[in-house]
């Protein structure tokens, strides 16, 4: 991450904490000054005033603000100079921009606000487990209508039939598409959050015991979920076990046999470990005495045996009875229950997991339909099949040609305007990549994204006028960007790369870069004083060859230079005078050995170029300020200044 990322990162986080309070309703804005006849009113100054002056009541006074009021009209003549030569309109300031911008409105937004909701309400369902059964007849997102009503049709005749009084069980066996419930009766077991389907998990845990709710739709078809019991979540359980396989050539009664054999000399004393290190055929896990990772309730649906046994287990170290599973047969050894974490433990695991389900896709579709109903959105049907009609395989190639539309023709309505079609092409043309999707299916699909896109900047424009802070945030990010880039251009890097000049302005004002008392010295440093006792042997031989063999082999860090007392801490710790010195500052042990005391005088040029670069670059801003100046017009407000006073100034 570089320093440009790292300190927006900071400004962001700084800033969002103040976007919890309700914006106070204020006067109307005064004008304070305008550059190039752009107005800045007197809340943005009284707003970034406070806000880079927080606990300095020393900061307070008349002439502080007016030094203030002097740089904040420079930085307003460098961002209007960033304008005019169009940095603002450039991808890259756009996409960062727009990256920061979607940062500071997501607590403002219901998207924000959704994502929140849905961490907390998953939690919530994790805190309790849910026994079901359900069943199921198949019908695929994208079915015809016929066959969609047809599968809904036969949901719901099932469900009478339930509501009747039939056997659930009996019903699942009988008539559900899912494969394993001619076994098990379309029995889910127990299951928390996250481990079902969204729409089916929302349906469980909205049933009470004995209830059937649906039908419910899921991207594999319609559901009856049967809710048999909801009890509290008994968290996560860590436990080791011993497995003897069974199934295709194995003999059966051998395989029983054996485990109980585990069992009985497990009784006798024999050591967990060596027993599943010796007998075990978990191969995954008997070199480490069989554990597992710790699972949560349904974690282990394939053998539902296993997680019930092992979960059944009360104290560490206690030992079950043989059991089988669909894999062989077991015996588990408890490790340890883990109750679940807090809600604010669990946070920075619990929240990825959330933005990556798909219940956050289903809400977002809702909360779509929520602002299009809001914002009274209706399609122009007349509008929309002109343009979709011409959707062809140019378009499904990325090379759609239609590049203006001649036409005044709406395609969708809000209450707060109508947007023209010739939009929705401009944003095809923006858009549109080669894709496998059928032209038609594509543009759909484009479309939908442009409709969310208008929707969204409608709320966000609402927003700014509803949030005063909000939109001096998004100003602030705007110009701070716009500053970073024209200052890169006409003051950073011109200071850094101009060699020429740089020596013009240290041959100009050598007398600015004089150095005291120095000295000609080399420095040594180690993490403990004895890495350093043969080093210092060394050296008073002067066996050049052993020092560099030693500092290699060691790895201690050398530096060699001229010094004045102030540019390494320990030169203030060892004796001004040739020779070689031992010190330790900070837990660091250092080797000064001193060559020549030198006179002051002035710095060679490449001793002092980077005090030359820096004061190079102020030279460079100020004599590039004084240009602005002369080129835009920077008129002040007497009024809006002494209304500024009056707000800032304290007695």
């Amino acid at each position: 991450m570089t320093v440009r990322s790292v300190a927006t990162v900071l400004l962001i986080l700084f800033s969002l904490s103040a976007f919890a309070q309700k914006p106070k309703k204020k006067a109307p804005a005064q004008v304070l000054f305008s550059v190039n006849n752009r107005a800045v009113s007197t809340d943005e100054f009284i707003y970034l005033y406070k806000k880079n002056h927080q606990n300095k009541q020393e900061d307070y006074t008349k002439d502080k603000v007016e030094e203030y009021l002097n740089l904040f009209i420079n930085f307003k003549l460098k961002v209007e100079e960033a304008r005019s030569r169009g940095l603002d309109t450039t991808k890259a300031f756009i996409k960062e921009f727009n990256n920061y911008k979607e940062e500071l409105r997501r607590p403002y937004l219901p998207e924000g606000k959704m994502l929140d909701s849905l961490v907390r309400l998953t939690y919530n369902r994790l805190k309790e487990e849910v026994k079901a059964s359900h069943i199921l007849i198949n019908v695929t997102p994208d079915a015809s209508p016929q066959d969609t009503l047809n599968a809904y049709s036969r949901i719901t005749a099932l469900k009478e039939k339930a509501k009747a009084g039939e056997d659930f069980g009996m019903l699942a066996a009988t008539h559900s598409e899912d494969p394993s419930a001619r076994m098990n009766k379309g029995d889910l077991g127990y299951f928390t959050a996250m481990q079902m389907v969204y729409p089916f998990e929302s349906a469980a845990y909205s049933g009470k015991p004995g209830e059937v709710v649906g039908p419910v739709r899921t991207r594999f078809g319609y559901h009856l979920v049967y809710v048999e019991d909801r009890k509290p979540a008994r968290g996560e359980v860590e436990v080791s076990h011993i497995m003897i396989r069974t199934g295709g050539e194995r003999d059966e009664a051998k395989s029983k046999n054996l485990i109980f054999e585990i069992y009985d000399q497990l009784k006798g004393g024999v050591a967990w470990e060596e027993l599943c290190l010796q007998y075990s055929e978990d191969a995954n896990s008997k070199n480490s005495g069989g554990k597992l990772r710790a699972f949560g309730v349904g974690a282990m649906a394939a053998a539902p045996e296993f997680d019930a046994v092992a979960f059944s287990l009360q104290r560490s170290g206690e030992i079950s009875d043989p059991f089988q599973t669909a894999y062989g047969w077991h015996i588990v050894r408890l490790e340890r229950k883990i109750p679940l974490p807090s809600y604010e433990e669990l946070l920075p695991q619990l929240k990825p997991r959330v933005q990556r389900d798909e219940r956050v896709q289903i809400s977002k579709q809702a909360l779509m339909q929520k602002l299009k109903k809001d914002f009274l959105y209706k399609e122009n049907e007349a509008g929309k099949s002109k343009v979709f009609a011409l959707a062809d395989s140019s378009l499904t190639k990325g090379k759609w040609s239609v590049k203006q539309w001649p036409g005044a023709e709406i395609i969708f309505t809000m209450k707060t305007r109508s947007v023209p079609v010739k939009e929705f092409v401009q944003y095809v043309n923006r858009q549109q990549r080669a894709s496998a999707m059928a032209p038609k299916s594509y543009m759909e699909q484009l479309y939908g994204s442009f409709v969310e896109s208008v929707i969204n900047q409608t709320y966000e424009d609402q927003l700014v006028r509803a949030n005063p802070d909000y939109e001096m945030l998004l100003r602030e990010y705007y110009e701070g960007i716009l500053l970073f880039d024209i200052m890169e251009r006409e003051v950073w890097n011109r200071a850094s790369e101009d060699t020429t000049g740089q020596r013009a302005y240290y041959t100009e004002h050598a007398t600015n870069f004089m150095a005291g008392e120095r000295v000609l010295a080399e420095l040594f440093s180690a993490n403990s004083a004895d890495q350093l006792t043969e080093l210092k042997s060394a050296l008073e031989r002067k066996d050049t060859l052993a020092v560099e063999e030693f500092i290699k082999a060691r790895r201690i860090r050398q530096e060699k230079g001229a010094f004045q007392k102030g540019d390494r801490p320990v030169l203030a710790k060892v004796a001004w005078a040739t020779g070689i010195h031992t010190a330790e500052n900070n837990g660091m042990y250092y080797l000064v050995r001193i060559f020549e005391l030198l006179e002051p005088g002035p710095l060679a040029f490449e001793e002092a170029r980077a005090a030359v670069i820096a004061e190079y670059q102020n030279y460079l801003e100020k004599r590039w300020v004084d240009q602005l100046r002369k080129k835009y017009t920077a008129k002040i407000n007497e009024k809006g200044k002494q209304y500024v006073f009056k707000q800032l100034v304290r007695s």
